[in-house]
């Protein structure tokens, strides 16, 4: 037996031999006819107290080892592996083309404070795989990170794993799980993640699919709104990532509408070419917040009217009247009146009357 144990082993020997004594004690009485004697108290003797945990390193090993053989402790396995061998989940619900270094700049700076990655990525075993052996279900910024490290002077980092048997619908519910609080996954990428499960794990079913997540169905169907922005729609932001949860709220109930939908795609069309104009300057887009007001404003069709005056009246060169108009408070009719001795050519007359029609006319409200 170890020496680290060795107490242990001596306990359980003066408990054996203290037994077997006892043992023998009663089986002379019996013999005899006579009733074994209690020993005597000692006057010292105590009731027994229960001592407390072991600690230390011996004792951290044994309450390990004791929560293992009860059940009460799982150990997992986690390994460090060459991110290269690793591929990214095809139901991962993160833009992995969108990292870049300075959307991992947290993550990059605490893997070299600390010289590795502590925070293991959660990933399946892939079999019959020649270029990749397992697949990343949750930590693509980890992996990212561990892969621009190796790529610009840092080689010895590798990427701690932790290797899961799951299935899909599982380690979509465990990448929901581990992303649903995070800031830098945005709420486009999370509805598009989630419109796409209803369909593969649910059978189209959003009831089902709240049960399992343990989430709203209100909370749910805001975010499915937001994925079904139509694709010019999100252009007009500049980057999917720029639309948050309320512009979808305020924009889905107007795109239902068809003449509504019509006009905010046409805006949205000018506002995309008007954002790429600003990258082609290297300018800041256009706030998301912004681009939502103006998509919403050409919905409502509103339409600048310029206050016509109720008169109008045109002169020559000379200042001489051609023509005066008045238009009447009720019904809107248009009363001309021409000088009496004009001298002003027909074809002078005709366009000063034009003019005042258009000033002045009844369709002008």
């Amino acid at each position: 037996m170890a020496h680290g144990n060795r107490g242990f082993a001596d306990l359980v020997a003066s408990a054996s031999a203290s037994a077997g004594a006892k043992a023998n004690a009663n089986a002379n009485a019996n013999a005899s006819g006579e009733a074994a004697p209690h020993p005597a108290p000692h006057p010292a003797t105590r009731p027994a107290t229960r001592l407390p945990p072991r600690t230390g390193i011996l004792g951290a090993r044994e309450n390990r080892l004791a929560e293992l053989a009860a059940g009460a402790s799982l150990t997992r396995v986690q390994e460090f592996v060459d991110p290269a061998r690793c591929r990214i989940w095809d139901g991962h619900n993160r833009d992995y083309a969108a990292l870049t270094p300075e959307n991992c700049a947290d993550l990059i700076e605490s893997f070299r404070a600390q010289g590795k990655q502590e925070v293991p990525a959660i990933v399946r075993r892939i079999t019959g795989g020649a270029e990749h052996a397992y697949e990343v279900i949750c930590g693509a910024r980890r992996h990212w990170t561990v892969s621009w490290l190796r790529a610009n002077n840092f080689p010895e980092f590798r990427l701690l794993v932790e290797p899961r048997e799951l299935t899909d619908e599982e380690a979509f519910r465990l990448a929901d799980l581990e992303n649903r609080n995070r800031r830098d996954l945005s709420d486009y990428e999370r509805a598009t993640d989630y419109a796409r499960a209803i369909e593969r794990y649910y059978g189209g079913s959003q009831q089902r699919m709240v049960e399992r997540l343990e989430v709203s169905k209100s909370w749910m169907s805001r975010y499915l709104e937001l994925a079904k922005l139509p694709a010019g729609v999100v252009a007009a932001f500049g980057s999917p990532h720029a639309i948050g949860i309320s512009h979808g709220a305020l924009l889905a109930p107007l795109l239902r509408v068809a003449d509504k939908q019509g006009r905010i795609i046409a805006q949205a069309g000018e506002l995309a070419a008007e954002q790429a104009g600003l990258r082609e300057r290297q300018l800041p887009a256009l706030s998301a917040a912004l681009v939502a007001r103006r998509l919403a404003a050409a919905a409502q069709d509103v339409r600048a009217k310029r206050a016509r005056p109720r008169e109008h009246t045109v002169r020559g060169p000379d200042g001489a009247v051609i023509a005066r108009g008045e238009r009447a408070v009720r019904g809107g009719a248009v009363s001309l009146s021409l000088p009496a001795a004009a001298s002003h050519q027909r074809s002078e007359v005709l366009a000063a009357i034009g003019e005042i029609l258009d000033r002045i006319g009844a369709s002008g409200g």
